[in-house]
């Protein structure tokens, strides 16, 4: 093998000083040639790394060769067989971590660029003109409720439909997808996107009802005396906070708000968009993963000054895909390491005006595996900031678990699941996605999504141990929720 099939072929993308002034996508995709290219160094395992290491188990193997073969029809296919949401997993799943970590030419060179071609066929279907869905099921007289619009609401969703049920997907908010829809700048995965993705769901049958407050317009009792079966996804919508001096200053903003305000809302693109959103000169953001980077580079495309990352451990402890940190890097993002925020300052009319930090250290790996911050006493400084944003991390509503008696759920207030089933406590309650976890991947709340269709579909069909839906049938389809 030459050296040069040792290497990735390089994603296009608009050049950094171009694309800090817009909010079109950083990421150009592969062309047709570059993507033959990269499909060529696939090798064809016999033993496939790369799909064991994939939450969804999408046969890869099989839709590079389709690519290598010149036959794109039969590669998005081969994706749309486990994965109802390739365009939105080519973009932003962490390939690097999951399955092009499995791939063999990632112990000697650079991996297949495996996400990359997921884009490049899911983008290619959609040049094509409308998406032509499979072949409807016959229906089994199942109904399911799913409640939560993100990619494990519409993974479960999607796989249930396949399989014959009347499955209608319940979203609190006026648009669906979740997260991808409020929680992900356009720079990185456009709303058109997830629209596209979300109306292929619809064309299997399934529907979706926006503006639906499961807890408060009906709860999960009001659901199951319509439904057969019932799938909470959503989310984990509850920022956490530092708990510092100051957080309720004019300013400060959780990391959920302020790309909600930008991407649900539109607030970049006010004021046609009459959903204005703080245009701040100095912005410090608190977190390393990558909802911080995201905050950061969207706070320079509003036209701030500066915008920070206040992390307390080193670049080698950043959490955020190493693609988005470099690309933060490129955007003019300053990186505040080994740095803790103490104390927010405000003015006399209650506007924040700077952050009070502390230089830290790093001592012995904590229980995570990464070495412990600690603080070093008197180095305390102050940096300037009209505006700071907190990207550490959050919790479910607790909306659900309280208005829901029986369903058990953990400290943090997600809920508590059979691992491998992802059935609650609840009779005929399943659950998956960072509803369970905590925030975490898309690709991962899609693999929990997976494995609860699986596990409806057993119990609901008869066919499994985790049999406890009944399989009469409602047959109300919803119409009393």
């Amino acid at each position: 093998m030459s050296p040069v099939d040792m290497v990735k072929r390089p994603m296009p993308k608009q050049e950094p000083f171009e694309r800090v002034r817009n909010f079109d996508e950083v990421a150009l995709g592969y062309t047709a040639e570059l993507a033959a290219e990269e499909a060529a160094r696939c090798l064809a395992c016999k033993k496939p790394g790369c799909v064991a290491g994939c939450p969804v188990a999408v046969d890869i193997p099989a839709f590079i060769k389709c690519l290598a073969e010149d036959d794109p029809a039969g590669g998005i296919r081969a994706i749309k067989r486990t994965n109802a949401l390739p365009a939105v997993c080519g973009r932003v799943c962490p390939q690097e971590e999951q399955c092009e970590q499995g791939c063999i030419l990632g112990k000697k060179g650079e991996s297949v660029a495996i996400g990359r071609l997921e884009r490049y066929l899911a983008d290619w279907e959609a040049e094509q003109g409308e998406i032509e869905p499979p072949p409807p099921p016959p229906p089994n007289g199942l109904c399911v409720a799913v409640v939560g619009s993100g990619p494990a609401g519409i993974t479960v969703a999607a796989d249930l439909a396949l399989l014959g049920y009347k499955v209608t997907m319940f979203e609190a908010l006026h648009e669906a997808g979740g997260v991808l829809t409020y929680g992900i700048p356009e720079f990185r995965l456009p709303k058109a996107i997830v629209r596209r993705e979300v109306d292929y769901v619809r064309s299997l049958g399934v529907e979706v009802r926006l503006d639906y407050v499961v807890g408060k317009t009906r709860t999960i009792d009001r659901l199951q005396e319509s439904y057969d079966a019932v799938f909470v996804g959503t989310g984990a919508g509850l920022p956490w906070f530092l708990g510092i001096p100051g957080e309720n200053l004019n300013g400060v903003f959780s990391a959920n708000e302020y790309l909600t305000r930008c991407n649900l809302m539109r607030g970049y693109r006010f004021p046609k968009w009459d959903t204005p959103l703080k245009r701040a000169a100095q912005v410090a953001v608190f977190g390393g993963g990558n909802v911080a980077m995201d905050s950061a580079r969207t706070a320079l495309r509003l036209g701030a000054e500066e915008a920070h990352i206040v992390y307390r451990r080193s670049r080698a402890e950043l959490p955020a895909r190493a693609e988005e940190v470099e690309n933060a890097g490129e955007e003019g993002v300053i990186f505040d390491f080994l740095t803790l925020p103490v104390r927010l300052i405000g003015d006399a009319r209650g506007w924040l005006t700077g952050v009070e930090c502390r230089r830290m250290e790093l001592g012995e790996p904590d229980e995570s595996g990464r070495r412990r911050p600690i603080e070093i006493p008197g180095s305390e400084y102050v940096m300037p900031a009209d505006a700071s944003i907190c990207a550490i991390g959050n919790s479910p509503n607790p909306l659900i678990a309280m208005t829901t008696p029986g369903l058990a759920v953990g400290k943090r207030g997600t809920i508590e699941i059979d691992e491998q089933t992802g059935h609650t406590s609840r009779e005929a309650v399943w659950a998956g996605g960072d509803v369970v976890t905590g925030a975490a991947t898309v690709i991962s709340a899609m693999g929990a999504g997976r494995r609860a269709a699986k596990a409806i579909h057993a119990a609901l069909s008869g066919g499994g141990p985790d049999d406890q839906g009944g399989s009469q049938g409602n047959g109300g389809g919803g119409d009393e929720a």
